[in-house]
């Protein structure tokens, strides 16, 4: 068993970003479990599978294999065997994602993926339930967040940077609703950890926070 990081937080607060480069500068492997969830939700997209019909979700579940592979040293997602990196990041599979993610049958399905990946190594795993749910032993929990405008505000000079166009305020609102819904699901809810510790990055540059999460494995690996 290797030294695990559970990394959580809302949409928005640059987990992702985090620790990708922590993973790096680590040499850990990075599971990005947002990605996983987003491949489920790409193909509910794709073969228009209605999202509020749990039952429905469930039978087209049982057609879906989520897989992950690593080329140099990047994760790669495979949904039924396709690389799917390069199509999860689209706004409205992000919106699907979210109302998917609520249901048992979607998380158990990653659930012991996940597990089993923590199990082979040194391992950064981040997302909406890591320390509180998939890894509850992690040896490191975090919990990344951010004022709700920093975060829209990010999101909109993302895609920006993408060439997107957009608005600031339904950005903004589209988190409200996402951290309501992924607070208050009855499965795997949104929380912190009582043992996680919390780092409000909304006046942090991402290398500052990335050398504090080091700093936090380093202090915790010496004890």
């Amino acid at each position: 068993m290797g030294f695990n990081i559970a990394i959580d937080g809302p949409a928005g607060a640059g987990k992702s970003t985090i620790a990708r480069k922590v993973a790096e500068k680590l040499s850990f492997i990075y599971v990005d479990t947002g990605a996983m969830y987003r491949a489920i939700g790409l193909y509910m997209w794709r073969n228009k599978i209605d999202v509020n019909d749990e039952k429905t979700v469930e039978e087209a579940c049982q057609k879906v294999e989520v897989t992950i592979e690593y080329q140099d040293g990047e994760q790669q997602v495979l949904l039924n065997g396709d690389n799917v990196n390069a199509y999860i990041r689209n706004e409205l599979v992000g919106e699907l994602t979210s109302k998917i993610s609520t249901y048992s049958v979607v998380r158990n399905k990653l659930l012991e993926l996940q597990r089993d990946m923590a199990k082979k190594g040194d391992v950064l795993m981040d997302g909406r339930d890591i320390g509180t749910n998939v890894l509850p032993e992690a040896d490191l929990k975090i919990y990344l967040t951010a004022d709700t405008k920093v975060r829209a505000q990010r999101r909109y000079l993302e895609l920006q940077r993408k060439g997107i166009e957009s608005d600031i305020k339904e950005i903004e609102e589209d988190i409200i609703e996402r951290d309501l819904r992924d607070m208050q699901r009855k499965i795997a809810p949104l929380k912190k950890a009582e043992d996680a510790i919390e780092l409000n990055t909304s006046k942090l540059d991402i290398n500052e926070v990335v050398d504090i999460v080091i700093d936090l494995v380093q202090e915790k690996r010496k004890k």
